[in-house]
């Protein structure tokens, strides 16, 4: 069975997340602006992704993530909403390639590809000795 098959182009899911102190780039770097972070953006688009094809991968297999090409456009203070949006562009034997934005309101704040590859969750845990427990610690 292709753990693809049920995945279609258009496929779309945001995530919305209110930036914290923590999100910020001057959390993680001292000296720097306490505005929403790239990697945290990142984070959100790839949560949109994968929120968009789980419903429709085969039981015990996941999406994970394989390329990011992002542009961060514009600054977000903490306390601001962001939505960030995935949309499924294409679709091969082994991955998924998204479309994915976001929004600080109405002001487009980032933009980019977000490509994932399938993979069946106890064979990966077979393959490379990781346990649930231990996976939950990380």
């Amino acid at each position: 069975m292709n753990p693809l098959e049920k995945v279609t182009l258009g496929m779309t899911a945001e995530t919305l997340v209110t930036v914290t102190g923590e999100m910020t780039v001057g959390h993680v770097v001292p000296g720097m602006p306490a505005v929403y972070g790239t990697p945290m953006m990142i984070l959100h688009m790839e949560m949109a992704a994968g929120s968009a094809v789980q419903p429709f991968l085969p039981a015990g297999h996941v999406s994970v993530g394989m390329m990011v090409n992002i542009r961060h456009l514009a600054a977000t203070p903490v306390g601001r909403t962001v939505r960030a949006v995935a949309r499924v562009v294409g679709v091969e034997p082994r991955s998924i390639l998204f479309e994915v934005e976001a929004w600080d309101g109405d002001r487009k704040i980032g933009d980019g590809t977000h490509r994932r590859g399938v993979v069946d969750v106890a064979e990966f845990e077979r393959r490379f000795g990781v346990t649930k427990a231990v996976a939950a610690m990380a």
